[in-house]
């Protein structure tokens, strides 16, 4: 199963690294995205979800070693974790591209247009897009997805 490992700021490298050399499944997703850095437009690569990572291990056998790597601050629901449905990591795992990216275009979007979903869990359905959103408020879009309300990232959007 798959679960949402809660890291200190800027560890989720570090954490990934043991992780994986102790031979767990690690989903570090990075999203790559232009902005602009002392009045310069420039490429900038950051965690999709700052200070989260996945982790795919038995609860049972890993719960505690994952919980005491150096960084980790908690797996998500401490002491019973919860496991991160396989159909919003495949979702994740399906935008990525070379290098663990996912590439962000310039939005297409504005403010009211009706979209399609066209890819991830909820294909197909229709929505209404409202904004572009920035690191810390996926993180929220990720949290509130594990409990079933869900708003996605543009990436997985298309003109209806």
């Amino acid at each position: 199963m798959w679960y949402a490992v809660y890291t200190k700021p800027k560890k989720e490298d570090s954490v990934a690294f043991f992780l994986q050399n102790i031979g767990l499944e690690v989903l570090n997703p990075k999203i790559k995205f232009r902005k602009f850095k002392r009045n310069k437009l420039t490429d900038v690569i950051e965690p999709l979800f700052p200070c989260y990572l996945f982790v795919n291990f038995d609860k049972d056998k890993y719960t505690h070693l994952v919980t005491y790597t150096r960084g980790v601050r908690y797996v998500v629901g401490k002491k019973n974790p919860v496991a991160v449905q396989d159909e919003v990591v495949n979702a994740i795992k399906d935008g990525i591209e070379d290098n663990n990216l996912i590439v962000i275009k310039p939005s297409a979007f504005k403010n009211g247009d009706k979209v399609l979903i066209k890819d991830g869990p909820f294909k197909d359905f229709y929505g209404i897009f409202e904004k572009e959103i920035k690191g810390h408020e996926r993180v929220m879009i990720l949290l509130e997805t594990m409990q079933c309300r869900v708003e996605l990232d543009s990436y997985f959007l298309a003109v209806a």
